[in-house]
């Protein structure tokens, strides 16, 4: 397995490399930051990556987002991303991007050479690899967020006659109001959704399809 490593830490760079070396892995590049990571990635073609979120310049995603640059450009490229603690956002921008051959693991793990190895080959084998405590935190995140709790009783009403495949006009005979008041509903839960006016049309359909989804 050829392997590039991505952490801003000097020394926790070093030792992730002796640690994989000394499991008989080829770590091809050792690097600092996102930019150097892309460049090693295109030089290299390794079969995993591994990566931390947090690299200069910012230290607030660069590693992430050097990660989805990956799986765009180099989909074969395994990622196995390493955390100092639990980034829901993170973790889901990784797993929307494809859950084929990914990780997202806490910093702790590494300290198992055995746990660590396995995960690094069960990604490059096209698995996914999630710590258990990321898995924990995104379940309970689920299992709270309602896309529809911020909705008002009469905007699912007209959402709901929307999912029927009713007209503006439609819903306005249905809940007896106003063509305006049903324009100003629908206007409402656009926003309450973040569908902004550039998905044009397509808007209603989005809208329609998070609700059938919750």
């Amino acid at each position: 397995m050829r392997v590039v490593i991505a952490e801003d830490s000097a020394l926790l760079r070093k030792g992730i490399v002796l640690l994989l070396e000394e499991e008989g892995i080829d770590v091809v590049a050792a690097v600092a930051d996102g930019e150097a990571l892309l460049r090693a990635v295109a030089e290299h073609e390794p079969d995993v990556c591994v990566v931390d979120v947090r690299m200069p310049p910012t230290f607030i995603d660069e590693g992430l987002r050097a990660a989805l640059v990956i799986r765009s450009r180099w989909p074969e490229v395994g990622v196995l991303v390493l955390s100092q603690y639990v980034e829901e956002r993170y973790a889901f921008d990784l797993i929307d991007s494809n859950d084929n051959g990914i990780g997202y693991l806490l910093k702790d793990r590494v300290s198992d050479a055995a746990e660590f190895v396995d995960a690094l080959q069960r990604i490059d084998a096209g698995d996914t690899v999630l710590d258990p405590e990321v898995v924990k935190q995104l379940l309970a995140r689920s299992r709270k967020k309602d896309p529809l709790a911020s909705l008002t009783p009469r905007e699912r009403e007209v959402l709901n006659a929307m999912a029927e495949g009713r007209s503006n006009a439609g819903i306005a005979t249905e809940l007896v109001i106003g063509a305006a008041a049903v324009e100003k509903y629908i206007r409402s839960i656009f926003t309450k959704f973040g569908l902004q006016p550039e998905a044009g049309d397509h808007r209603r359909v989005l809208a329609v399809l998070r609700y059938l989804g919750a």
